[in-house]
């Protein structure tokens, strides 16, 4: 794939592309014809919802037909049962949003058993079934939609997306009357009151990312019912902004919202999203693309190049053998859905899009979709039945190689939305921060209740061949400790949840503090952190991350709120991981409070109820140690019946092993879950900071260790430099690697080397030359300088962009310039001077 040839199409304005639609009915180069018709985007869309008789027919398929007409069928049966204020038995109307947003979504699903062709059935095509949607779709305008003075209670979303999506999807799944169009289309439009005018507004917070994709998908499928051809092309237009890359200095209508250069997404102004909005997005867009293809509306190869981009560096970083990694989720992270579901959203649109794609680029998607599609994966959750089809296509394609688009040793840094992955062959690391840019967590609407330390360095580590259902997922956030995820330091101390603090799922003052308003955002739903350094460089397959833990924004603004609103301070430290092939290593400096006594969670696990779990290690004095209790250990080792992790001291420090049988309701994480209690043994290795204290943690996490890799640590093999609240490094002997990162201005001086202040470098010396690579994780610095203290010769090859190389008396100045950059890395190769 041309990559940068993508990079280039994802910065071309959306008007370009809307203008670059054909004028007319054309032919295209394949000699497929195009349509000016909208009655062709209503059959794409019919399509793509109902199926075609094709794909209908297929027995890969009959299993998602069956599902139509069986819940279509439920739906019916309710709606004969329904009560006084009841559309369908069991959801009363006229208070609650979720629920007449759930009596449209029914519809729509018996609207699907009426529409979708294929095998016959008594609802398909039934007259009498058309008839009655129709009718109810008229009720409920009539009594509890049709009224906007008694409408727009709840959530924003169900009024402005969640119910117009499914009324637009019914009205063309039923072929419905022109008048039930135009009455719906109008009040659909008056309850676009983020909008303008009853339309779009790109000025608007609440029209950004995957939210503005969703209401413009949606009124393309309105303007197709309506034959109105300036409706779709302004949708699209508005659409089309979504596919250019955020530029963060160059921001356009002030939105965060969107894919970066660096494959981070953003939703919600600060939140790291891809595994949920992202993800969501994704699904549409692709959709979007299908309902335009054979029309003159379609944009040719332009949009399905920049969405290959969002998959390849966006999405395939973040799946680790076929599971979303939680650390861009969200709130989404307390749903009982598991990372399993959530990349099969993922691979359905990459099955998709790959049918649009042309050559090298189509192959490269169907590998990595047939790579990561786990055989266990539902094909039945599918939006289309179309994608079913083409999804057992692929897999039956002997010619299609399953094939991985993450190469099998690389480190990813997302530094637009603090999160880092580091990837080997039987591994995947992650790490969430936060930063003035980027949320802390993400609560909302009574989800992820205990979210407070989600982004304050928690870590997750991924083991090849295990069910990461049995270690990650919604029974992690349940049995163990918020106050307790790997790689958190916190207070100890007792934190209400929102509905505990206020008795509803938010702060309720208004005018200042409402459910959606500006305020409740950015200090009770996803508060950012109150620090600026948090990011890392990579250097080829290897990376170092640094990150000032801090207060939230809310506890920073305290004085300015009301006195009855709650805020919690944070606990302090400076932390590195340094990012390399067979370990983890993790640094700490400046860890405590001045009142209060600290802990640091250097990892947590989760076991089955029954799985035996063992836990060994070495004391520094040489003698063995096993179960759990206070030691000061050298080494660690935590198994299980799938998994094992070592743990190497790299300085004497005493810390509690911790093993229990932990059992809680999924409801402790998020109230609309159901009450199902969850039993996990939770392993957990701690350390502790009297209060006024101020300690330091030196550690390296070993994954799949044996007993010997752990041993062999003993040998220097990786040497820490430098661990403090100013500066933190290591030496990797082996690999003949430096890593540091530094925090307070310079100069400061580690072996071989200076550099002038806050920065993260990799430094690796070979025979051939060194190569080094400098990133600013401050994003607010020009230049870093990086004094080598030996003389190199420039690179042979032509000067790097950004790189100054300056000979001196005395060694080699290198000159990064960093300003709008934005965090990534720039990187050089010199050649020894000898």
């Amino acid at each position: 794939m041309d990559i940068t040839r993508r990079r280039l199409l994802s910065f071309v304005p959306a008007t370009a592309l809307l203008t670059a639609v054909n004028p007319a009915p054309a032919a295209r180069a394949d000699g497929r014809t195009v349509s000016a018709e909208p009655g062709q985007l209503l059959a794409n869309a019919i399509a793509i919802y109902a199926g075609t008789a094709e794909s209908n027919a297929r027995p890969e398929v009959a299993a998602k037909v069956a599902g139509i007409d069986s819940t279509a069928r439920t739906w019916l049966s309710a709606l004969d049962r329904a009560g006084a204020g009841e559309l369908f038995a069991g959801l009363p109307l006229g208070a609650s949003d979720p629920n007449l947003s759930s009596s449209y979504q029914h519809l729509y699903e018996i609207a699907l058993a009426f529409r979708r062709p294929g095998p016959a059935s008594d609802l398909q095509g039934n007259e009498q079934v058309r008839a009655r949607i129709a009718e109810k779709l008229l009720w409920l305008h009539a009594n509890y939609y049709g009224d906007q003075s008694k409408g727009y209670y709840g959530n924003w979303f169900t009024w402005e997306i969640g119910i117009s999506t499914f009324v637009s999807k019914t009205l063309a799944l039923i072929d419905a009357p022109t008048d039930l169009i135009t009455q719906y289309v109008a009040s659909m439009d008056a309850y676009l009151r983020n909008g303008k005018n009853g339309d779009v507004d790109l000025d608007s917070r609440f029209h950004t990312g995957a939210n503005l994709v969703d209401i413009t998908a949606n009124r393309v499928l309105q303007g197709a019912l309506l034959n109105d051809d300036a409706r779709i092309r302004k949708a699209l237009q508005d659409q089309f902004t979504v596919f250019a890359t955020i530029d963060p200095y160059n921001l356009q209508h002030d939105v965060t919202d969107g894919y970066y250069a660096d494959g981070s997404f953003i939703q919600h102004a600060s939140v790291a999203y891809t595994g949920s909005y992202g993800k969501g997005l994704l699904s549409r867009v692709v959709q979007t693309i299908k309902t335009l293809a054979g029309t003159e509306y379609a944009q040719g190869d332009d949009l399905v190049g920049v969405v290959q981009g969002w998959v390849e560096h966006g999405f395939a970083p973040l799946i680790f053998e076929g599971w979303m990694m939680e650390i861009v989720k969200g709130r989404a992270v307390s749903r009982t859905a598991t990372g399993y579901d959530d990349v099969a959203v993922v691979v359905e649109a990459i099955v998709d899009l790959a049918d649009y794609a042309t050559g090298a680029d189509a192959q490269r998607l169907k590998a990595f979709a047939k790579f990561t599609a786990r055989p266990t994966i539902n094909v039945n959750s599918f939006v289309s039945p179309v994608s079913i089809g083409r999804f057992a296509d692929l897999k039956n394609d002997p010619a299609i190689v399953p094939a991985d688009l993450n190469p099998a040793a690389s480190t990813t840094a997302f530094n637009a939305m603090d999160r880092t992955v580091h990837r080997r062959p039987g591994y995947a690391f992650a790490v969430a921060r936060n930063s003035q840019r980027i949320s802390k967590y993400e609560y909302m609407s009574g989800e992820n209740l205990m979210p407070w330390f989600q982004g304050d360095g928690a870590h997750y580590l991924y083991l090849a061949g295990e069910d990461q259902t049995k270690s990650f997922g919604i029974d992690y956030y349940t049995t163990v400790s918020p106050y307790a995820l790997g790689g958190v330091t916190a207070p100890v101390e007792t934190r209400k949840t929102v509905p505990e603090l206020y008795g509803t799922a938010y702060y309720d003052n208004p005018p200042t503090f409402t459910a959606s308003s500006e305020s409740q955002n950015t200090y009770v739903y996803f508060p950012t952190g109150t620090n600026v350094h948090s990011g890392g460089a990579t250097l080829d397959a290897y990376g170092a991350v640094g990150w000032v833990q801090s207060d939230d924004f809310a506890y920073a603004s305290r004085a300015s709120l009301p006195d009855d609103f709650v805020v919690y301070k944070n606990a302090s430290a400076t932390k590195s991981w340094f990012l390399l092939d067979d370990e983890i290593v993790v640094l700490a400096a400046g860890v405590g409070d001045a009142t209060r006594a600290v802990t640091t969670t250097l990892d947590t696990r989760i076991a089955g109820a029954t799985d035996p779990v063992t836990i060994t290690g070495v004391r520094r004095d040489g003698r063995p140690w096993t179960g759990s209790g206070t030691v000061a250990p050298r080494w660690l080792r935590y198994a299980n019946s799938t998994a094992s992790i070592g743990y190497h001291f790299l300085q004497p420090t005493e810390l509690t092993v911790d093993l229990q049988a932990i059992t809680r309701s999924r409801r402790v994480v998020r109230t609309s879950n159901p009450d199902t209690a969850i039993t996990k043994q939770v392993f957990a290795l701690t350390a502790t900071q009297s209060a006024g204290a101020n300690g330091s943690l030196a550690y390296v996490l070993v994954p799949n260790a044996t007993e010997s890799a752990l041993k062999a640590y003993q040998h220097n093999r990786i040497l820490p430099l430098a661990n403090t609240v100013k500066v933190q490094a290591i030496q990797h002997l082996g690999l003949r690697l430096t890593a540091a990162n530094t925090f307070t201005a310079g100069p400061h001086n580690l072996p071989g080397l200076t550099i002038d202040g806050p920065a993260s470098l990799l430094l690796r010396r070979q025979s051939s030359g060194v190569q080094v690579a400098v990133s600013d994780p401050t994003t607010q610095r020009d230049t870093i300088t990086v004094n080598l203290w030996a003389q190199y010769l420039k690179p042979a090859t032509t000067p790097v962009p950004g790189v100054q190389v300056t000979r001196t008396l005395t060694g080699t100045r290198l000159t990064f310039t960093t300003r709008h950059t934005y965090g990534s890395s720039l990187a050089i190769k010199l050649l020894p001077a000898w």
